[in-house]
């Protein structure tokens, strides 16, 4: 399996330093990165840290969900999924993520609301970047559309 690659380039302090992270193994873009701003609820055209974390576990969500869903027998037609990352102050010092929130709504074909959310909960168990995120608690709110 491949290894895929992000680099930051970062010049300043904390408060008034920036940065800028490129998605180096697709190409796909590179993208501002800035404390302030991303302590910030306006992120004023910058990405950051919580936000590529939410990009990667919606994708790899929606993903390892599909493949469950055809696993129990259905088919999956559409699937919406949001992941809300939050950061918060950290009482041991600094900042950490303090919870992630999946929500997802799908179409499936075969599998009744009950199907559908163990099939959510299997895949919110078995996405490898749930695996990776095992220190902060993820929930999950899963219904049929």
């Amino acid at each position: 399996m491949p290894t895929r690659t992000a680099h930051t380039a970062w010049t300043g302090t904390l408060q008034e330093g920036s940065g800028t992270v490129d998605l180096v193994s697709s190409g796909a873009g590179s993208y501002e990165v800035s404390f302030p701003k991303r302590a910030a609820e306006e992120a004023g055209g910058t990405t950051s840290p919580e936000e590529l974390i939410a990009a990667a576990h919606s994708s790899c969500f929606a993903m390892q969900l599909s493949a469950v869903i055809a696993e129990a027998g259905g088919t999956p037609v559409s699937l919406d999924v949001k992941a809300d990352v939050t950061l918060r102050p950290d009482p041991a010092g600094g900042f950490r993520i303090s919870g992630i929130a999946l929500t997802v709504r799908g179409a499936v074909e075969g599998l009744d609301a009950d199907g559908f959310a163990q099939a959510a909960a299997a895949a919110k168990a078995t996405c490898p970047v749930s695996k990776a995120l095992t220190g902060t608690e993820i929930t999950l709110d899963a219904a049929l559309a």
